[in-house]
């Protein structure tokens, strides 16, 4: 599993412009099985993936996003290994 760190480093205005293809391009990999939940920050400067595979391929998938695409957003990307979680994703781990 992976966290994928969303970090804007455009206005909120900027990023805006893009939201609606942002998030058609997560939905294209929810309906994949790829990624797990999203969502924005609070307070707003980014955004949290969590998503299923290896680093390099996420890494791919995100050349895809409008955010990256634009050089609206920085990421980083952490793996982990999950080894406890709630019944709803043990079919998933």
């Amino acid at each position: 599993m992976l966290v994928i760190d969303i970090v804007y480093t455009k206005s909120l205005e900027q990023i805006d412009q893009y939201l609606l293809a942002h998030r058609a391009f997560l939905q294209r990999y929810y309906d994949l099985g790829i990624l797990i939940a999203s969502g924005p920050k609070n307070p707003r400067t980014g955004g949290i993936i969590i998503a299923l595979g290896t680093q390099e391929k996420i890494e791919k998938i995100l050349q895809e996003d409008p955010f990256y695409q634009q050089g609206l957003a920085s990421y980083k990307i952490t793996e982990f290994q999950a080894v406890k979680s709630c019944e709803a994703l043990k079919g998933m781990i």
